[in-house]
């Protein structure tokens, strides 16, 4: 059985779908900062940074809150390698972090946009995790890019709302 459900675009939310790591891959908070600053520019904010713009991230790491920008500009003609969460996870989550694949590696984990700034400084303050990423939302621009190039969006980059109704209604025919 196959269901589509459409919703028009207007009506359509995508929100930021974050990340948080448990550890740093064995440095400590400088020399992880030390290691950004190579493919990023870092600024420190005085609160939470939510990024307020695409290919930009907010980075919250022993209690202070970071923004980060790419150095070098997203790779042109692959949509899919030019969206925030393939740049972030291509120039830091594996190189740095050394997390190869988010869909199964225990080190990583996903905070829907819906749950806030806080949910981020909460994961990390409480020690649970080392350090968190704040993303832009992906665009519908770019979500029908990736889908008009027969690309496939990376796991957990988009959290769209609303959310449909899960569950399964049966009705028995006699």
């Amino acid at each position: 059985m196959i269901l589509i459900v459409t919703f028009p675009d207007d009506e359509v939310q995508i929100l930021d779908y974050n990340r948080v790591v448990r550890d740093l891959n064995g440095l400590d908070a400088a020399a992880f900062l030390d290691r950004i600053g190579q493919p990023f520019t870092i600024e420190p904010c005085a609160a939470a940074h939510k990024p307020d713009t695409a290919r930009q991230f907010g980075l919250y790491l022993d209690g202070a809150w970071y923004r980060l920008q790419p150095k070098e500009a997203a790779p042109a003609g692959d949509p899919v390698a030019a969206l925030d969460i393939s740049l972030l996870t291509d120039r830091l989550l594996g190189p740095v972090l050394g997390i190869g694949d988010p869909r199964v590696d225990k080190r990583i984990d996903f905070v829907g946009g819906i749950r806030g700034m806080a949910e981020l400084e909460r994961c990390v303050d409480s020690g649970e995790m080392a350090a968190a990423f704040a993303l832009y939302p992906t665009s519908l621009g770019d979500l029908m890019s990736v889908a008009d190039s027969g690309g496939v969006m990376p796991p957990k980059s988009t959290w769209f709302e609303p959310k449909l109704a899960d569950g399964m209604v049966s009705l028995v025919l006699d």
